[in-house]
C-alpha cells in the first residue's frame, strides 16, 4: 500500500478511536486517545526479502511483537508487546491487509492485531487472534494515519520540554551552590543544546531524503 513505506511514521486508530500507543514501560503496549503522544508514532521498516510484510518500531526503538504468551488463562488471545530481539524474526513482521478505507495487520501465524474493549482487564489492551464471531470482526480493523514533520518534531520538541522542566524544578529546589545545583545546571544546559540539535537534524533528514 502506498502509505507502508520504508522509514514513514503512522499512527494506528482502532474500532474505538483509540490509537495504538507504546507503554513507557518499553514492553507493553495499549490504546489509549493520546493520539498527540510520541508513543502512538510507529515507525515503518520494510522486511528483507518480502515486499509485503512490515515491521513497526516505536519511539523506544522496540518492534510490535506477536508474542506467543496468553493474554489471559485460559483465553486464545495472546500479548502483544514491544520488544528488541537480537535477530528480527517472524513474531516482529506484520502484512497490511486493506480492508475498505482501514487496514488489517496479520502475523505470520495468520491471527491478526486486535483492539479490545470491555472490562478490565480487557479495556483498551491489544492482543493477536482469529475472531471466532461476527460481533468482534470489526475489532482487527485498523485505520492508519500518516504523521506529518510539523507534528513529529512537535511531538520530539514537547518531549524534551517535560523533561527540562523536570531537571530545571530540581535545579532550583537544590542549594544553589551544592554540589547537586551544580550539576543539574549543567545537565539542562546540555540537555537544551541536545534537544535543540536533535529537532534541527530531524527538519534536515525529512526535507532533504
Amino acid at each position: 500500500m502506498e502509505y507502508f513505506n520504508q522509514g514513514k511514521v503512522i499512527k494506528l486508530r482502532s474500532h474505538l478511536n483509540k490509537y495504538l500507543l507504546a507503554d513507557q514501560d518499553e514492553e507493553t503496549v495499549r490504546q489509549s486517545r493520546s493520539a498527540s503522544s510520541r508513543r502512538a508514532h510507529w515507525t515503518i521498516e520494510l522486511t528483507k526479502g518480502s515486499n509485503h510484510m512490515i515491521h513497526l518500531k516505536s519511539c523506544f526503538d522496540k518492534y510490535l511483537t506477536a508474542s506467543e504468551t496468553p493474554f489471559f488463562l485460559g483465553m486464545i488471545g495472546m500479548k502483544v508487546t514491544q520488544s528488541l530481539p537480537n535477530k528480527l524474526n517472524a513474531t516482529v513482521e506484520w502484512e497490511p491487509i486493506r480492508d475498505g478505507f482501514q487496514i488489517r495487520l496479520r502475523t505470520k501465524s495468520g491471527k491478526f492485531l486486535r483492539g479490545n474493549g470491555g472490562t478490565p482487564p480487557w479495556r483498551n489492551s491489544v492482543t493477536h487472534d482469529v475472531p471466532h464471531r461476527c460481533a468482534t470482526n470489526d475489532w482487527v480493523l485498523w485505520d492508519v494515519e500518516i504523521v506529518d514533520v510539523s507534528e513529529q518534531v512537535e511531538s520530539v520538541s514537547s518531549g524534551y520540554e517535560s523533561q527540562l522542566s523536570s531537571l530545571s524544578s530540581f535545579s532550583v529546589d537544590s542549594n544553589q551552590n551544592s554540589p547537586s545545583s551544580l550539576w543539574s545546571s549543567a545537565m539542562v544546559t546540555n540537555f537544551t543544546r541536545k534537544s535543540s540539535t536533535q529537532v534541527r537534524l530531524l527538519f534536515t533528514f525529512e526535507f532533504t531524503k
